[in-house]
């Protein structure tokens, strides 16, 4: 009887994990708030830490919001160059499916190229996205910090030549955040070559084979925003220092969403999540979500003819 009591106990402290919480990685977040989830997709060489205010300030309105690592990242340089920018988009999906499981309507909020992956999903499960949320969308590499001599010469002939498996990318400050209190923290870390630094707040260096990938991602989700068919808010800051204000109007113009609002904002640079105005940003996408989320229950309402 005593060996009885102790296996019911071991299968109960044997409990599988939940899908969604495996695929999180040490670094990624869920919070469950309520029926509908938001799944948010880091920056490339960024971590779910750049997204976790902005989860927490939506999950605070009513949403299971989650935020996995994206394969490849949260670990070293050397693991991120192993991966293709298809592995990227395949552990998105994973989890898209993971919360999609535990919630009955599933929004995609994506940061940077996240939001380029936040797309291809879109694209390929078409209604079963109730909302995309795409936040400093970049397939243009033209903000003001970026030189038009590094875009538009060294850059393509370091992608297509040897050159690329030896040299890297090095993002300097402002960083992609205009708040000088982050920005600071950011270069501390930095400065400190914090062993942690890549859980924190990611590369920094970008090796010249993952913007290769990079570059593939963006051809490839050029096409696929014909097949985008999910209401869609384009959110991008005025002042970016990475991708001007041609990749939202880019996206807009091109994308086959039947709803599309848009946000523009000032006073901050490229992550969004970070930096000025993320709490407006957060509460712009709840209120996005919310409305989205109520027009998906009048037509469950209304008797089709």
């Amino acid at each position: 009887m005593k060996q009885h009591i102790q296996m019911k106990e071991a299968e109960v402290t044997e409990k599988p994990q939940n899908k969604m919480d495996v695929l999180l990685g040490s670094v990624g977040f869920i919070e469950r708030k309520g029926k509908v989830g938001v799944l948010l997709i880091h920056g490339l060489t960024g971590t779910p830490t750049e997204m976790k205010q902005f989860g927490k300030v939506i999950a605070r309105q009513g949403f299971t919001v989650a935020c996995p690592e994206m394969a490849g990242h949260c670990s070293t340089i050397e693991a991120l160059t192993k991966t293709k920018w298809l592995d990227w988009y395949k552990s998105i999906e994973v989890a898209f499916d993971a919360l999609k499981e535990e919630c009955e309507h599933v929004f995609i909020a994506g940061l940077s190229m996240g939001a380029l992956i936040a797309l291809l999903v879109a694209a390929k499960r078409k209604n079963q996205v109730a909302g995309v949320i795409l936040l400093s969308t970049t397939f243009f590499y033209d903000g003001w910090n970026v030189s038009k001599f590094k875009r538009k010469v060294l850059l393509p002939i370091v992608l297509y030549s040897p050159l690329k498996y030896f040299l890297q990318w090095e993002e300097t400050a402002p960083y992609g955040i205009k708040d000088e209190r982050t920005r600071a923290l950011v270069h501390a870390i930095l400065e400190n070559r914090d062993n942690q630094a890549a859980d924190k707040i990611g590369y920094f260096k970008t090796p010249a084979t993952v913007i290769l990938e990079s570059v593939r991602m963006i051809k490839a989700t050029k096409k696929s925003l014909k097949e985008v068919v999910s209401p869609t808010l384009i959110v991008h800051s005025t002042e970016d220092d990475m991708a001007s204000l041609k990749n939202a109007h880019y996206t807009q113009a091109n994308i086959a969403s039947k709803i599309v609002e848009t946000f523009f904002v000032d006073d901050t640079y490229h992550v969004l999540t970070l930096d000025k105005r993320k709490d407006d940003v957060a509460k712009r996408t709840a209120r996005f979500c919310k409305e989205q989320v109520h027009k998906l229950a009048l037509v469950d309402v209304v008797p089709a003819h």
